[in-house]
Protein backbone atom coordinates (compact mmCIF):
# COMPACT_ATOMS: atom_id res chain seq x y z
CA UNK A 1 0.00 0.00 0.00
CA UNK A 2 1.40 3.38 -0.98
CA UNK A 3 1.24 6.13 1.61
CA UNK A 4 0.62 9.66 0.40
CA UNK A 5 3.22 12.13 1.61
CA UNK A 6 2.45 15.82 2.10
CA UNK A 7 5.04 18.02 0.44
CA UNK A 8 5.39 21.76 0.21
CA UNK A 9 4.00 23.20 -3.05
CA UNK A 10 7.02 23.54 -5.33
CA UNK A 11 7.84 22.72 -8.93
CA UNK A 12 7.13 19.29 -10.35
CA UNK A 13 9.75 16.65 -9.46
CA UNK A 14 11.04 18.91 -6.68
CA UNK A 15 10.38 18.36 -2.98
CA UNK A 16 11.23 20.67 -0.12
CA UNK A 17 10.91 20.89 3.61
CA UNK A 18 12.72 21.63 6.88
CA UNK A 19 15.72 19.40 7.59
CA UNK A 20 15.81 17.11 10.61
CA UNK A 21 19.36 15.86 11.09
CA UNK A 22 20.59 12.90 13.13
CA UNK A 23 23.16 10.18 12.52
CA UNK A 24 21.01 7.69 14.42
CA UNK A 25 17.87 6.91 12.45
CA UNK A 26 15.95 5.53 15.41
CA UNK A 27 16.62 8.74 17.36
CA UNK A 28 15.54 10.90 14.43
CA UNK A 29 12.17 9.17 14.00
CA UNK A 30 11.18 10.24 17.51
CA UNK A 31 11.04 13.89 16.37
CA UNK A 32 10.47 13.58 12.63
CA UNK A 33 7.17 15.09 11.46
CA UNK A 34 5.13 14.87 8.27
CA UNK A 35 6.69 16.89 5.45
CA UNK A 36 10.13 17.08 7.06
CA UNK A 37 13.32 16.12 5.24
CA UNK A 38 15.13 13.37 7.14
CA UNK A 39 18.92 13.67 6.98
CA UNK A 40 20.69 10.50 8.12
CA UNK A 41 23.98 8.65 7.86
CA UNK A 42 22.76 5.05 7.62
CA UNK A 43 24.56 2.50 5.51
CA UNK A 44 22.26 -0.33 4.42
CA UNK A 45 18.91 1.03 5.61
CA UNK A 46 17.15 -1.86 7.31
CA UNK A 47 13.49 -2.77 7.23
CA UNK A 48 12.62 -1.66 10.78
CA UNK A 49 14.26 1.75 10.28
CA UNK A 50 12.56 2.22 6.90
CA UNK A 51 9.14 1.38 8.33
CA UNK A 52 9.71 3.84 11.19
CA UNK A 53 10.65 6.55 8.67
CA UNK A 54 7.61 5.87 6.48
CA UNK A 55 5.34 6.07 9.53
CA UNK A 56 6.57 9.66 10.07
CA UNK A 57 5.57 10.54 6.47
CA UNK A 58 8.63 12.64 5.54
CA UNK A 59 8.91 14.49 2.24
CA UNK A 60 12.33 12.97 1.61
CA UNK A 61 15.13 10.94 3.14
CA UNK A 62 18.68 12.15 2.47
CA UNK A 63 21.36 9.60 3.28
CA UNK A 64 25.03 10.54 3.60
CA UNK A 65 25.92 6.87 3.18
CA UNK A 66 24.92 4.21 0.66
CA UNK A 67 21.39 2.98 1.31
CA UNK A 68 22.51 -0.39 -0.12
CA UNK A 69 26.23 -1.10 0.13
CA UNK A 70 26.12 -4.48 -1.61
CA UNK A 71 26.87 -6.59 1.46
CA UNK A 72 23.39 -8.13 1.44
CA UNK A 73 19.91 -7.41 0.00
CA UNK A 74 18.50 -5.03 2.62
CA UNK A 75 14.83 -4.17 2.31
CA UNK A 76 14.83 -0.56 3.58
CA UNK A 77 15.28 1.33 0.29
CA UNK A 78 12.51 -0.64 -1.41
CA UNK A 79 10.11 0.15 1.45
CA UNK A 80 10.85 3.88 1.21
CA UNK A 81 10.52 4.02 -2.58
CA UNK A 82 7.29 1.98 -2.55
CA UNK A 83 5.84 4.40 0.00
CA UNK A 84 6.51 7.34 -2.33
CA UNK A 85 9.24 8.84 -0.17
CA UNK A 86 12.02 10.57 -2.14
CA UNK A 87 15.29 8.80 -1.31
CA UNK A 88 18.68 10.29 -2.20
CA UNK A 89 21.80 8.54 -0.97
CA UNK A 90 25.56 8.71 -1.26
CA UNK A 91 25.46 12.44 -0.40
CA UNK A 92 28.65 12.34 1.68
CA UNK A 93 29.51 14.03 4.99
CA UNK A 94 28.63 17.56 3.80
CA UNK A 95 24.91 16.91 4.13
CA UNK A 96 25.32 16.05 7.84
CA UNK A 97 26.61 19.60 8.44
CA UNK A 98 23.18 21.04 7.61
CA UNK A 99 21.62 22.77 10.62
CA UNK A 100 18.39 21.37 11.98
CA UNK A 101 15.39 23.26 10.60
CA UNK A 102 17.14 24.50 7.45
CA UNK A 103 14.76 24.46 4.49
CA UNK A 104 16.15 22.16 1.83
CA UNK A 105 15.04 21.67 -1.77
CA UNK A 106 15.67 18.38 -3.54
CA UNK A 107 15.67 17.94 -7.31
CA UNK A 108 16.93 14.65 -8.74
CA UNK A 109 20.12 14.05 -6.76
CA UNK A 110 20.82 17.70 -5.90
CA UNK A 111 20.19 19.10 -2.44
CA UNK A 112 20.07 22.88 -2.16
CA UNK A 113 19.59 25.53 0.49
CA UNK A 114 18.19 28.40 -1.50
CA UNK A 115 20.44 28.60 -4.55
CA UNK A 116 23.43 27.04 -2.78
CA UNK A 117 24.27 23.43 -3.66
CA UNK A 118 24.68 21.57 -0.35
CA UNK A 119 25.40 18.07 -1.64
CA UNK A 120 24.80 15.82 -4.61
CA UNK A 121 23.98 12.13 -4.62
CA UNK A 122 21.88 9.51 -6.39
CA UNK A 123 18.10 9.64 -6.30
CA UNK A 124 16.76 6.12 -5.98
CA UNK A 125 13.78 4.71 -7.84
CA UNK A 126 12.34 1.26 -8.38
CA UNK A 127 14.83 0.46 -11.12
CA UNK A 128 17.97 1.53 -9.23
CA UNK A 129 16.83 -0.21 -6.06
CA UNK A 130 16.15 -3.47 -7.90
CA UNK A 131 19.56 -3.32 -9.61
CA UNK A 132 21.31 -2.75 -6.26
CA UNK A 133 19.36 -5.61 -4.64
CA UNK A 134 20.31 -8.03 -7.41
CA UNK A 135 23.99 -7.18 -6.96
CA UNK A 136 23.71 -7.43 -3.18
CA UNK A 137 22.30 -10.96 -3.31
CA UNK A 138 25.63 -12.10 -4.69
CA UNK A 139 27.36 -10.90 -1.52
CA UNK A 140 25.60 -13.34 0.80
CA UNK A 141 28.22 -16.07 0.30
CA UNK A 142 30.85 -13.82 1.89
CA UNK A 143 28.55 -13.23 4.86
CA UNK A 144 28.08 -16.98 5.34
CA UNK A 145 31.84 -17.46 5.48
CA UNK A 146 32.10 -14.69 8.06
CA UNK A 147 29.33 -16.35 10.09
CA UNK A 148 31.24 -19.64 10.21
CA UNK A 149 34.38 -17.87 11.44
CA UNK A 150 32.41 -15.88 14.04
CA UNK A 151 30.80 -19.06 15.37
CA UNK A 152 34.17 -20.67 16.12
CA UNK A 153 35.47 -17.46 17.68
CA UNK A 154 32.40 -17.11 19.90
CA UNK A 155 32.63 -20.73 21.07
CA UNK A 156 36.19 -20.17 22.21
CA UNK A 157 35.43 -16.89 24.01
CA UNK A 158 32.19 -17.93 25.70
CA UNK A 159 32.52 -21.68 26.31
CA UNK A 160 32.33 -21.25 30.10
CA UNK A 161 29.19 -19.14 29.83
CA UNK A 162 27.50 -21.46 27.34
CA UNK A 163 28.44 -24.74 29.04
CA UNK A 164 28.37 -23.85 32.75
CA UNK A 165 26.64 -20.49 33.03
CA UNK A 166 29.76 -18.89 34.51
CA UNK A 167 29.39 -15.12 34.60
CA UNK A 168 25.57 -14.95 34.69
CA UNK A 169 24.61 -12.41 37.39
CA UNK A 170 21.98 -13.20 40.00
CA UNK A 171 18.77 -11.19 39.86
CA UNK A 172 16.12 -10.78 42.54
CA UNK A 173 13.17 -11.25 40.17
CA UNK A 174 11.73 -14.75 40.82
CA UNK A 175 12.09 -16.74 37.59
CA UNK A 176 12.52 -20.40 38.58
CA UNK A 177 9.60 -22.56 37.43
CA UNK A 178 7.88 -19.65 35.66
CA UNK A 179 7.37 -18.71 32.05
CA UNK A 180 9.41 -15.84 30.63
CA UNK A 181 8.37 -13.56 27.78
CA UNK A 182 11.29 -11.78 26.07
CA UNK A 183 10.27 -8.81 23.91
CA UNK A 184 12.60 -7.30 21.31
CA UNK A 185 11.62 -4.47 18.98
CA UNK A 186 12.02 -6.55 15.85
CA UNK A 187 9.73 -7.41 12.95
CA UNK A 188 5.99 -7.59 13.78
CA UNK A 189 6.61 -7.26 17.53
CA UNK A 190 3.46 -5.19 18.12
CA UNK A 191 1.17 -7.64 16.33
CA UNK A 192 2.77 -10.65 18.01
CA UNK A 193 2.54 -9.06 21.45
CA UNK A 194 -1.16 -8.38 20.88
CA UNK A 195 -1.72 -12.00 19.82
CA UNK A 196 -0.21 -13.23 23.11
CA UNK A 197 -2.36 -10.99 25.29
CA UNK A 198 -4.59 -13.84 26.52
CA UNK A 199 -1.58 -16.06 27.30
CA UNK A 200 0.04 -13.22 29.26
CA UNK A 201 -3.12 -12.66 31.32
CA UNK A 202 -3.52 -16.35 32.09
CA UNK A 203 0.11 -17.40 32.62
CA UNK A 204 1.51 -14.18 34.13
CA UNK A 205 5.04 -14.73 32.79
CA UNK A 206 8.11 -12.74 33.77
CA UNK A 207 8.15 -9.85 31.28
CA UNK A 208 11.63 -9.08 29.97
CA UNK A 209 12.20 -6.09 27.70
CA UNK A 210 15.39 -6.03 25.64
CA UNK A 211 16.27 -2.33 25.37
CA UNK A 212 13.35 -0.73 23.46
CA UNK A 213 11.32 -3.89 24.05
CA UNK A 214 10.68 -2.53 27.55
CA UNK A 215 8.83 0.43 26.01
CA UNK A 216 6.86 -1.99 23.82
CA UNK A 217 5.69 -3.77 27.00
CA UNK A 218 4.66 -0.46 28.57
CA UNK A 219 2.82 0.59 25.41
CA UNK A 220 0.88 -2.69 25.51
CA UNK A 221 -0.35 -1.88 29.04
CA UNK A 222 2.00 -3.97 31.16
CA UNK A 223 5.09 -3.25 33.24
CA UNK A 224 8.34 -5.10 32.53
CA UNK A 225 9.86 -7.12 35.36
CA UNK A 226 13.35 -7.05 33.83
CA UNK A 227 15.10 -4.77 31.35
CA UNK A 228 18.18 -6.20 29.65
CA UNK A 229 20.43 -4.38 27.19
CA UNK A 230 23.08 -1.78 26.57
CA UNK A 231 20.48 0.93 27.27
CA UNK A 232 20.88 2.76 23.97
CA UNK A 233 17.26 2.65 22.80
CA UNK A 234 15.15 2.39 25.96
CA UNK A 235 13.35 5.41 27.40
CA UNK A 236 13.92 6.97 30.82
CA UNK A 237 10.29 6.18 31.58
CA UNK A 238 10.97 2.47 31.17
CA UNK A 239 14.21 2.57 33.15
CA UNK A 240 12.42 4.21 36.08
CA UNK A 241 9.25 2.08 36.00
CA UNK A 242 10.49 -0.20 38.78
CA UNK A 243 11.83 -3.02 36.63
CA UNK A 244 15.07 -4.73 37.59
CA UNK A 245 17.84 -3.67 35.20
CA UNK A 246 20.60 -5.83 33.74
CA UNK A 247 23.21 -3.79 31.85
CA UNK A 248 24.82 -5.73 29.00
CA UNK A 249 28.57 -5.04 29.00
CA UNK A 250 31.46 -5.93 26.73
CA UNK A 251 33.58 -8.91 27.72
CA UNK A 252 36.28 -6.58 29.06
CA UNK A 253 33.80 -5.07 31.51
CA UNK A 254 33.09 -1.81 29.67
CA UNK A 255 29.41 -0.94 29.91
CA UNK A 256 28.53 2.32 28.08
CA UNK A 257 24.92 2.11 29.23
CA UNK A 258 25.82 1.88 32.91
CA UNK A 259 26.49 5.61 33.30
CA UNK A 260 23.00 6.45 32.09
CA UNK A 261 21.35 4.03 34.50
CA UNK A 262 23.42 5.41 37.37
CA UNK A 263 22.39 8.98 36.50
CA UNK A 264 18.76 7.91 36.79
CA UNK A 265 19.49 6.29 40.15
CA UNK A 266 18.12 2.92 39.00
CA UNK A 267 19.51 -0.19 40.77
CA UNK A 268 21.16 -2.59 38.34
CA UNK A 269 23.56 -5.46 37.77
CA UNK A 270 26.10 -5.87 34.98
CA UNK A 271 26.30 -8.88 32.64
CA UNK A 272 29.54 -9.00 30.59
CA UNK A 273 29.06 -11.13 27.47
CA UNK A 274 30.15 -11.18 23.83
CA UNK A 275 26.74 -11.92 22.29
CA UNK A 276 23.72 -9.72 21.66
CA UNK A 277 21.42 -8.37 24.35
CA UNK A 278 18.63 -10.73 23.38
CA UNK A 279 21.03 -13.66 23.77
CA UNK A 280 21.97 -12.35 27.21
CA UNK A 281 18.29 -12.23 28.16
CA UNK A 282 17.76 -15.85 27.07
CA UNK A 283 20.86 -17.11 28.89
CA UNK A 284 19.81 -15.26 32.04
CA UNK A 285 16.28 -16.71 31.95
CA UNK A 286 17.60 -20.21 31.31
CA UNK A 287 20.21 -20.04 34.07
CA UNK A 288 17.62 -18.76 36.57
CA UNK A 289 15.40 -21.80 35.94
CA UNK A 290 12.69 -20.53 33.57
CA UNK A 291 10.19 -23.25 32.67
CA UNK A 292 9.54 -21.85 29.19
CA UNK A 293 11.00 -18.90 27.28
CA UNK A 294 8.77 -17.20 24.72
CA UNK A 295 10.56 -14.75 22.41
CA UNK A 296 8.97 -11.96 20.36
CA UNK A 297 10.76 -9.87 17.75
CA UNK A 298 14.13 -11.58 18.15
CA UNK A 299 16.64 -11.83 15.31
CA UNK A 300 17.29 -15.31 14.03
CA UNK A 301 18.24 -15.16 10.37
CA UNK A 302 21.31 -13.98 8.52
CA UNK A 303 19.41 -11.16 6.81
CA UNK A 304 17.96 -9.92 10.10
CA UNK A 305 21.37 -9.70 11.73
CA UNK A 306 22.92 -7.98 8.76
CA UNK A 307 19.95 -5.59 8.85
CA UNK A 308 20.96 -4.65 12.37
CA UNK A 309 24.60 -4.23 11.37
CA UNK A 310 25.66 -6.96 13.75
CA UNK A 311 28.00 -9.92 13.55
CA UNK A 312 26.13 -11.55 16.42
CA UNK A 313 24.33 -14.34 14.62
CA UNK A 314 26.92 -16.85 15.86
CA UNK A 315 26.03 -16.06 19.47
CA UNK A 316 22.31 -16.40 18.76
CA UNK A 317 22.82 -19.74 16.99
CA UNK A 318 24.76 -21.19 19.94
CA UNK A 319 22.50 -19.59 22.55
CA UNK A 320 19.48 -21.27 21.00
CA UNK A 321 21.32 -24.59 21.07
CA UNK A 322 22.01 -24.03 24.77
CA UNK A 323 18.43 -23.09 25.67
CA UNK A 324 17.06 -25.97 23.58
CA UNK A 325 13.41 -27.00 23.67
CA UNK A 326 12.67 -24.50 26.41
CA UNK A 327 12.55 -21.73 23.78
CA UNK A 328 9.38 -20.92 21.86
CA UNK A 329 9.96 -18.37 19.13
CA UNK A 330 6.68 -16.45 18.81
CA UNK A 331 7.96 -14.02 16.20
CA UNK A 332 5.49 -13.95 13.33
CA UNK A 333 2.73 -15.72 15.25
CA UNK A 334 0.36 -12.90 14.22
CA UNK A 335 0.83 -13.94 10.58
CA UNK A 336 0.30 -17.62 11.37
CA UNK A 337 -3.18 -17.09 12.75
CA UNK A 338 -5.44 -14.17 12.00
CA UNK A 339 -8.92 -14.42 13.55
CA UNK A 340 -11.60 -13.68 10.98
CA UNK A 341 -15.41 -13.68 10.84
CA UNK A 342 -17.05 -15.12 7.74
CA UNK A 343 -20.10 -13.63 6.01
CA UNK A 344 -22.28 -16.56 7.08
CA UNK A 345 -21.23 -16.05 10.71
CA UNK A 346 -22.26 -12.40 10.48
CA UNK A 347 -25.64 -13.32 8.93
CA UNK A 348 -26.30 -15.90 11.64
CA UNK A 349 -25.33 -13.38 14.31
CA UNK A 350 -27.81 -10.83 12.94
CA UNK A 351 -30.59 -13.43 12.68
CA UNK A 352 -29.93 -14.61 16.24
CA UNK A 353 -30.13 -11.02 17.44
CA UNK A 354 -33.44 -10.43 15.64
CA UNK A 355 -34.85 -13.66 17.06
CA UNK A 356 -33.84 -12.68 20.58
CA UNK A 357 -35.41 -9.23 20.11
CA UNK A 358 -38.66 -10.77 18.83
CA UNK A 359 -38.90 -13.13 21.83
CA UNK A 360 -38.20 -10.26 24.24
CA UNK A 361 -40.96 -8.17 22.68
CA UNK A 362 -43.44 -11.04 22.67
CA UNK A 363 -43.30 -11.60 26.45
CA UNK A 364 -43.97 -7.98 27.48
CA UNK A 365 -47.29 -6.10 27.24
CA UNK A 366 -45.70 -3.15 25.47
CA UNK A 367 -43.90 -5.49 23.11
CA UNK A 368 -47.08 -7.41 22.32
CA UNK A 369 -48.88 -4.16 21.51
CA UNK A 370 -45.99 -3.11 19.29
CA UNK A 371 -46.02 -6.44 17.46
CA UNK A 372 -49.77 -6.19 16.86
CA UNK A 373 -49.27 -2.71 15.33
CA UNK A 374 -46.44 -4.01 13.13
CA UNK A 375 -48.53 -6.97 11.99
CA UNK A 376 -51.46 -4.67 11.21
CA UNK A 377 -49.19 -2.43 9.17
CA UNK A 378 -47.83 -5.47 7.36
CA UNK A 379 -51.36 -6.63 6.52
CA UNK A 380 -52.18 -3.16 5.16
CA UNK A 381 -49.02 -3.23 3.02
CA UNK A 382 -49.67 -6.70 1.59
CA UNK A 383 -53.33 -5.77 0.84
CA UNK A 384 -52.12 -2.67 -1.02
CA UNK A 385 -49.65 -4.73 -3.09
CA UNK A 386 -52.33 -7.31 -3.96
CA UNK A 387 -54.71 -4.55 -5.07
CA UNK A 388 -52.07 -3.15 -7.39
CA UNK A 389 -51.52 -6.47 -9.11
CA UNK A 390 -55.24 -7.28 -9.28
CA UNK A 391 -55.98 -3.92 -10.89
CA UNK A 392 -58.37 -2.93 -8.13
Amino acid sequence: MRLSVRREPVAEDVVAGPARVDRRTKSLTKRLAEGDVAVIDHQDIDRVSAEALVACRPAAVLNAAASTSGRYPNLGPQILVDAGVVLVDGLGPDVMAVKDGTRLTIHDGEVRHGTKLVAQGVRQDEQTVETAMAAAREGLSDQLEAFAANTLDYMVKERDLLLDGIGVPKVSTPIEGRGVLIVVRGYHYKEDLAMLRSWIRQSRPVLVGVDGGADAILEAGWTPDLIVGDMDSVSDKALTCGAEIVVHAYRDGRAPGQARVERLGAPHVVFPATGTSEDVAMLLADDMGAEIIVAIGTHATLIEFLDKGRNGMASTFLTRLRVGGKLVDAKGVSRLYRPSISTWQLVLLVLAGLAALTVALAVTPAGQAGLEILLARWDDFTSFVRSLFSGG
